[in-house]
């Protein structure tokens, strides 16, 4: 699991490098797709770390879709190239906290609400596991593609 989460964040963060075209309407820019990473990486940092330190926890990614609180968090991290070390940073961080948690943690169950696009797809509790395997099949990657759309011609 940690080896596909070192990649997954290694591809988001070659995507993130370089020119963006604006997107379609309705759709995120490039700094607000890292923006949301940013926070959700933050989000599942202080689950893992939760679990790690013996506290019950939730999982619950609304706050990562706000515009404002995206908009705040850009500014707050200086930007494009702040984001991206930023997110470096938590995702070397997060690999380093999950690789040192117990079989045991790993299956702990964590009260999950995910949303995506206001559509609710998880409303109840997933193993910690669960969560860092989505992240790393799931949600890096698809934001991985959202950014090599993003890229002009």
């Amino acid at each position: 699991m940690i080896p596909a989460l070192r990649d997954a964040y290694r591809g988001l963060l070659d995507a993130a490098a370089g020119e963006f075209a604006e997107p379609p309407a309705g759709e995120w820019t490039a700094d607000e797709v890292l923006a949301h990473v940013s926070i959700i990486d933050a989000v599942t940092l202080a689950a893992v770390s939760a679990v790690a330190a013996g506290e019950n926890t939730t999982y619950d990614n609304r706050i990562a879709q706000d515009g404002w609180t995206l908009a705040r968090v850009s500014a707050l991290a200086g930007g494009r190239a702040g984001l991206r070390e930023r997110i470096r940073l938590q995702g070397e961080a997060l690999c380093t906290l999950a690789s040192s948690l117990s079989e045991a943690e790993l299956d702990t169950p964590v009260p999950a609400r995910l949303l995506s696009g206001g559509t609710v797809l998880v409303d109840e509790p997933l193993p910690l596991r669960d969560l860092l395997t989505g992240l790393a099949g799931s949600e890096l990657p698809g934001h991985t593609r959202q950014l090599l759309a993003l890229r002009p011609g």
